[in-house]
């Protein structure tokens, strides 16, 4: 398999011999774009969503009346938001992120149209059955699986009519060699159904009640190995594989190495994998487990790092292109949170930092560190990318995009460092004792007056960041309406070998 250091869009590709001996005889066909915008308008209009809710919780925190019960308290909200901006908002951008790039790497439609609109379809489905039934309070209580069974068998259902067209394009592909962003995307779509399967194993007593089949530390264990591989798998490997597309695309420049591109990604998905118990350091678990964990995520910065630095280096000699490119800018930022957000998990696994981390607000900034600079960013991205090229117009905004760059950033930095600030004192107070060996803040209140400020702080970045995802859906609806009224899709003519 030859060496390829850059997604190929060529509209030449040998099909059949690889001995590249033309016939001149062609073969035509289309992209399947209208799934695509689909998605992204999904991405936008959820994003929105999901994040407006986490606002509102970002509220109730310091101020206890925000909290309008029974249905909207934080408790019902929380699951909410998270399912919201993870798989309403994260999942529609893979999707959108998988089905344009799939299809110009293969050099192949998506193997079903009908499939295609299916998985949509349903995963919009699922995304309002979430938000029905989380404030109804209809939950497993199991962190990023809350969802009840029936929404759990459709998620399953959806999953394979997704996993079926994807493997289905592959298999029918023109393209023989397979670039790197394909691999990222088969990693995802086989450990996201092998975490989902696992970790949803249940007995159901009612239509929305159901008892977890596993019980005490093991039921632990299996949630974390599942938690931790949720961001792995779905909040880390596909955006990968959209880094590895798209980066080079808008930089107009080969990825920096495409050897350390297989090298990120082997070693990325046999070291994330046993990382999920350093979420249960100091707790019921076997001492070796907690080590094993702690020991695989300080590994895991090695190839985290090697997928920055290759993300980062595409940029070399195109530097000056930032000045001009939001997209560039947005991608730089959300690599650079990447890396940040990849070592700051493996310094928080090793156990002395994490008895001083553990349960506070540090690791609430730490998983918003990489949201909203790695996920929500690249994201926001491609969003800026596509839209001129799926509905044929110019951006009705460079500088609305670029207000929404600046505005995001401010807002994610503010609502990061708040909660770092409010992190490390809590850690702090939990741990202060006074001359006699007696804890020196015994009432919990004491802790939680000192960072009220902080939860303020937070509460402006969170609204700062979505204002700015306000934004962007403004712009991609300006930029919609002076497209032209026909779309077809992408046409492409492929000469064909002997």
């Amino acid at each position: 398999m030859q060496a390829q250091e850059t997604p190929n869009e060529s509209v030449t590709v040998a099909e059949g011999s690889a001995s590249g001996q033309y016939t001149g005889r062609t073969v035509s066909f289309s992209y399947d774009d209208q799934i695509v915008r689909y998605f992204l308008w999904a991405t936008a209009i959820w994003g929105v969503v999901g994040m407006l809710v986490g606002v509102i919780i970002a509220l109730q925190m310091p101020l206890y009346q925000a909290n309008l019960g029974p249905y909207l308290t934080f408790g019902r909200l929380r699951p909410l938001h998270t399912n919201a901006v993870i798989f309403a908002f994260g999942g529609n951008g893979i999707f959108a992120a998988i089905y344009y790039s799939t299809q110009r790497l293969c050099k192949a439609r998506m193997f079903s149209d009908m499939l295609s609109k299916i998985q949509f379809w349903g995963w919009q489905l699922i995304i309002v059955s979430a938000a029905i039934t989380l404030p109804l309070g209809l939950t497993t209580s199991k962190e990023y699986a809350e969802l009840e069974w029936p929404i759990d068998i459709a998620i399953t259902v959806v999953w394979v009519i997704f996993a079926i067209n994807f493997f289905g394009t592959l298999a029918t592909r023109r393209e023989k060699h397979m670039y790197v962003a394909l691999w990222f995307y088969i990693a995802t779509i086989i450990t996201v159904a092998v975490l989902h399967l696992g970790n949803s194993m249940a007995l159901p007593v009612g239509i929305f009640k159901s008892y977890s089949l596993y019980a005490g530390v093991q039921d632990a264990l299996i949630q974390w190995w599942y938690g931790h591989n949720a961001v792995a798998f779905f909040l880390t490997t596909p955006f990968l594989g959209l880094m590895y597309y798209f980066m080079p695309k808008a930089a107009e420049r080969p990825v920096f190495s495409y050897r350390l591109s297989i090298i990120h990604f082997w070693t990325l998905v046999f070291i994330y994998i046993w990382a999920g118990p350093h979420h249960l350091n100091y707790t019921a678990v076997p001492e070796w487990a907690a080590t094993l964990g702690m020991t695989f995520s300080v590994m895991l910065w090695m190839p985290s790092w090697g997928g920055m630095i290759n993300g980062l280096f595409t940029l070399r000699g195109a530097w000056h292109k930032l000045r001009d490119s939001v997209v560039l800018k947005m991608y730089v930022l959300g690599i650079t949170f990447y890396g940040m957000s990849t070592f700051e998990g493996p310094m928080l696994s090793v156990k002395s930092v994490n008895a001083l981390a553990h349960y506070t607000d540090w690791i609430i900034g730490h998983v918003h560190a990489g949201a909203l600079g790695w996920n929500g960013f690249m994201i926001f991205g491609m969003i800026y990318w596509l839209l001129p090229r799926l509905w044929k117009t110019e951006i009705w905004s460079q500088k609305l995009a670029t207000t929404h760059f600046w505005i995001g950033t401010i807002g994610m930095l503010l609502y990061v460092f708040a909660m770092y600030a409010s992190g490390v004192t809590q850690g702090l107070m939990w741990r202060a004792f006074d001359e006699t060996g007696r804890l020196m803040y015994p009432d919990f209140m004491e802790t939680v007056v000192q960072i009220v400020p902080m939860y303020w702080a937070r509460f402006i970045g969170g609204t700062l960041y979505l204002t700015g995802a306000i934004l962007m859906l403004v712009n991609m609806f300006m930029t919609v309406r002076s497209a032209p009224k026909e779309l077809p899709d992408t046409e492409v003519t492929l000469a064909v070998a002997s």
